[in-house]
């Protein structure tokens, strides 16, 4: 497979993956700190608005591979 549709494949993975970690995200904010401490709740915001990116990472590893037909360099 190409780099050029790998490329293509990961941009629109990155795009579902990411949609749905914040749904997730959103749901779990609404179910459990509703009623919880300011501080808490801004934690949580800062700590699982950067999250997204563990789960992206391997995405972007693998988007960004050399073909395997290329010579190296």
């Amino acid at each position: 497979m190409s780099r050029r549709i790998r490329k293509l494949i990961g941009a629109v993975l990155i795009l579902v993956i990411v949609c749905v970690y914040a749904l997730v995200a959103m749901a779990v904010a609404q179910g459990r700190l509703q009623d919880a401490d300011k501080l808490w709740q801004y934690l949580y915001y800062a700590v699982v608005g950067m999250g997204w990116v563990l789960p992206v990472m391997p995405v972007i590893r693998w988007m960004e591979r050399p073909d395997s037909e290329a010579e190296p360099t």
